[in-house]
């Protein structure tokens, strides 16, 4: 695999059909789980750094820094992961919500195509 190269686009070279949606590292379609090695994803807005420390990573802008063992891990799992206590205390106390940060830079990305 070259390291030059999105990990999402090396795969489909070699005729893999993975999950992906936006190709910009601000969704989770193309989540994994990285088993073993090493991704760089400096542009993978979609997933916060301490889900990136618990080694996920974002295929569509993550580049290959070692050999690497991936696993496809559902979108809603990530989701879950990163934003699920915010909604779930929400969910069932609506006074007591807690903030979301806005990111105008992450927005402004996520909605390039529009």
């Amino acid at each position: 695999m070259h390291v030059c190269r999105y990990i999402l686009w090396e795969a489909e070279d070699e005729g893999l059909q993975l999950p992906y949606a936006c190709r910009m590292g601000c969704c989770t379609a193309c989540a994994v789980r990285i088993k073993e090695g090493a991704m760089h994803q400096p542009e993978a807005l979609g997933i916060s750094k301490e889900l990136k420390e618990q080694g996920y990573g974002l295929m569509c802008v993550g580049y290959p820094l070692t050999d690497l063992v991936l696993e496809t891990v559902s979108e809603d799992e990530v989701y879950e992961l990163q934003f699920g206590e915010y909604f779930a205390k929400q969910a069932l106390d609506p006074t007591n919500a807690v903030n979301i940060e806005h990111d105008d830079y992450a927005l402004s990305i996520a909605n390039m195509d529009e």
